[in-house]
């Protein structure tokens, strides 16, 4: 059951119309009711989109999910922090590059924006990396004309391994005509079937048996990778691999656009804005 017909009633509501029309509204609302009060406001508001700061990211899920069950489908999103700590040599989830991937992106134009975005405060302080501004999924549809070679190359640069048989998010398998992905922000993986180079079938499968199950019009695949190979982050790594020997090894890998665990962590030296 959806509680999506709640919100619009609190709109005469003397305390959140006070909160929306003055600059340093104060508004104290009790813990159960803070979802309901978002939903409202972010309703109410004309203004898009709406973030809600939280303290911590496992209350910013919190919130996420219970915002989840006010709002439109879609008109909601939760903006992950990265789970590793500053300079740990590790990357963090797939899943929690692609989510960030997917809101960065649908941030970009208005016309996809969502109305609410749920983030904890380190999310908001995080500095993105290069590139997150201008990066562009891959769109795939049904009956789509596109080259399998420059799909497959194209998803192992966003950092997709490619394996014998998909199961896990940020993998991709080719058997002949068949391309199997696991998108970074897709809970079930995706089956692209080509007739030469056009899409023929585009569905979702299951992990344990790798059977086909729902047909699908399309699919976005975001990175795995928050940090995408590109010439110039290769260009950069180079001047840094003669201006900071004691990063060498990773300037090198860097300069020859590898994909590698950890690589995110070398973001703070990539870019000088």
């Amino acid at each position: 059951m959806r509680l999506t017909s709640l919100p619009p009633d609190l709109r005469d509501d003397p305390g959140l119309a006070a909160a929306l029309t003055q600059p340093s509204g104060i508004v104290a609302i009790p813990e159960a009711a803070r979802p309901l009060a978002l939903a409202a406001v972010s309703q109410i508001s004309a203004k898009r989109p709406m973030i809600i700061a939280a303290p911590t990211g496992t209350v910013a899920g919190q919130l996420f999910d219970d915002l989840s069950q006010y709002l439109p489908p879609g008109d909601v999103v939760l903006y992950p922090a990265w789970e590793t700590l500053p300079f740990e040599r590790v990357s963090p989830a797939v899943e929690t590059m692609g989510r960030r991937l997917e809101v960065l992106w649908r941030l970009r134009d208005p016309d996809r924006a969502p109305a609410v975005v749920v983030a904890g405060v380190r999310a908001l302080l995080q500095h993105l990396t290069p590139g997150t501004d201008t990066m562009e999924p891959i769109l795939v549809r049904r009956g789509q004309i596109l080259d399998p070679e420059v799909v497959m190359a194209h998803l192992v640069a966003f950092g997709y391994r490619r394996e014998e048989l998909v199961e896990h998010r940020g993998e991709v398998a080719r058997r002949g005509s068949i391309i199997d992905v696991f998108p970074s922000t897709a809970e079930v993986p995706v089956r692209i079937d080509l007739w030469g180079d056009e899409v023929d079938r585009l569905t979702s499968f299951r992990v344990s048996d790798q059977r086909s199950a729902d047909d699908l019009h399309e699919v976005l695949i975001f990175p795995a990778r928050e940090l995408v190979p590109s010439d110039d982050l290769a260009r950069r790594a180079e001047a840094l691999a003669a201006s900071e020997p004691w990063g060498r090894e990773q300037w090198e890998r860097l300069a020859q656009q590898t994909v590698f665990d950890g690589m995110e962590s070398w973001s703070p030296w990539l870019t000088d804005a």
